[in-house]
């Protein structure tokens, strides 16, 4: 039984090593009715247990019932969209060359499609203990891709982590995958020994700048260096025209807090600036509304520690002044937070913009006022890597709003326009993802219909006999999956029912 406050043992974290070498090859073998079956049972499970689990999220995190309930819902449905993604089988890439003598050189037969790594190891976020946990879009993307899954347990909600895990375990049991298909380790020793064993493959990983970054020297120092797909932090702008002011400042403001301090700032979607012209006149908007915010527990004590040194450096900055902070109390539990809102100029910003571009997780944002649109531009040049970018346009807005969008793309995985950049749509186009330093890998996506590419690599066959093809590759195509033949995509073959 492994403890939670010592973590899984070696002896324990090497048995589920070779559980999960050993299912390997079974789950790179299936085929994707079956992969579809899988994750389909693990959200009908996980929506089975809902009022078990729920409870025991809402005691470990004080996040609300409410909010739980909708994270539930999230995370069951995007185990089903990677059903759905699996069995409509293009994530496979199959691609057929067929010979052909006649061109010079003459072309072999060639047959490629992408194949499953192996196993892989999840780290869970704090922030979301369903949709980014043990059963979360990292799980479900590599069950997806044929991968075996080690998930190393947040500590945040470790009783939560176990009870999903024994839920998962059941729902593998019954429809008869072996037992390496899944399991949960607890621990920072525990999730170091897995990211280090050679069975692993590859890595996915959610969290902090520093925890992330430590982890990647581990990955990349193994004998053999493995992918390591991490997200670490985002400060995402928003961008706010003149003619956007003039024409619903006040709308602005108020959507501005409410992004800011949703789930208390806890969302790695989380505005932290937002660029708005001099004299823009909406200090008392957005006074106004982050007054009547009501404070809120950040997800752990360290978080909340953090959060408070985070803004005490903010704050305490020569350049900044305070623009409004809320005016509820909050209970001295050591967890609960109040929003803050700061303010200071593009040429502060630029002067410390490390500092200031860094990521503060929880309820505070920056406010930086830009003097026309050179200034404007010079800031966009200087912002780090981001998740998402947003930008709120007029109706009809000036010429140079196309420039600005370019220079916006240049540094993010998405760009929201006249929207707010919390809530990530599990969708076929989403892109969640960025440049450095919001990321480790900024050609993948977390989130999404193609999340399992990171699980995946590209292997060609030569000459290879037929019936020793992987079958997305068979001339059958008995997955029946699209494929591109000789340059030309071919649509999946219709199946009788």
């Amino acid at each position: 039984m492994t403890s939670q406050a010592t973590g899984t043992g070696d002896v324990e974290v090497d048995a589920l090593l070779d559980l999960a070498r050993e299912a390997g090859p079974v789950l790179a073998a299936s085929d994707p009715v079956r992969r579809a079956q899988l994750l389909d049972g693990l959200a009908d499970a996980l929506d089975a247990a809902r009022d078990d689990l729920v409870p025991l999220a809402a005691d470990e995190t004080r996040l609300s019932r409410d909010r739980l309930v909708g994270e539930v819902a999230r995370t069951s449905g995007q185990l089903r969209m990677f059903s759905r993604v699996v069995l409509e089988g293009s994530m496979f890439e199959a691609v057929l060359d067929d010979a052909d003598d006649s061109v010079v050189p003459p072309r072999p037969d060639l047959r490629r499609m992408l194949r499953p790594l192996g196993p892989v190891v999840v780290f869970a976020a704090g922030n979301f203990p369903f949709a980014f946990s043990v059963l979360g879009g990292d799980t479900a993307s590599a069950l997806a891709a044929g991968c075996p899954v080690l998930v190393k347990a947040h500590p945040g909600h470790l009783g939560l982590s176990a009870a999903t895990a024994e839920l998962a375990a059941s729902v593998v049991r019954e429809q008869g995958w072996p037992a390496g298909t899944l399991a949960v380790v607890q621990g920072t020793d525990a999730g170091v020994r897995v990211l280090s064993a050679p069975e692993v493959k590859a890595a996915g990983f959610t969290g902090s700048v520093a925890g992330g970054l430590a982890l990647q020297q581990v990955a990349q120092r193994r004998p053999d260096p493995i992918p390591f797909y991490g997200e670490l932090g985002s400060t995402n702008p928003v961008v706010v025209t003149p003619a956007a002011v003039a024409e619903r400042g006040s709308e602005i403001a108020a959507g501005f807090v409410g992004s800011f301090t949703l789930g208390a700032g806890q969302f790695c979607t989380k505005p932290g600036l937002l660029l708005l012209p001099v004299g823009h006149g909406l200090e008392a908007d957005i006074e106004q509304a982050v007054s009547a915010a009501p404070s809120a527990p950040m997800l752990t004590p360290s978080m909340f520690a953090a959060y408070g040194a985070g803004l005490a450096t903010l704050a305490e900055h020569t350049g900044t002044r305070l623009l409004a902070t809320s005016a509820a109390t909050a209970p001295d539990d050591g967890r609960s937070v109040t929003p803050t809102v700061l303010a200071l100029s593009v040429p502060t910003f630029l002067a410390d913009r490390e500092l200031l571009g860094e990521e503060c997780f929880g309820p505070v944002s920056l406010v930086v006022e830009y003097d026309g649109v050179d200034e404007l531009r010079q800031a966009v040049d200087a912002l780090p890597g981001s998740l998402v970018a947003s930008l709120q346009l007029a109706t009809e807005d000036a010429d140079w709003v196309g420039a600005l969008l370019e220079d916006l793309v240049a540094r993010t995985g998405r760009l929201v326009v006249n929207g707010w950049p919390t809530g990530v749509a599990v969708t076929w186009a989403m892109q969640h993802g960025g440049p450095h330093p919001v990321t480790t890998s900024s050609l993948h996506t977390s989130v999404g219909a193609t999340a399992p590419r990171r699980w995946l690599r590209p292997v060609a066959y030569q000459g290879v006999p037929d019936h020793h093809l992987p079958p997305a590759l068979q001339s059958a195509n008995p997955w029946h999956v699209p494929r591109r033949v000789n340059g030309v995509l071919t649509p999946a073959p219709v199946t009788s029912s």
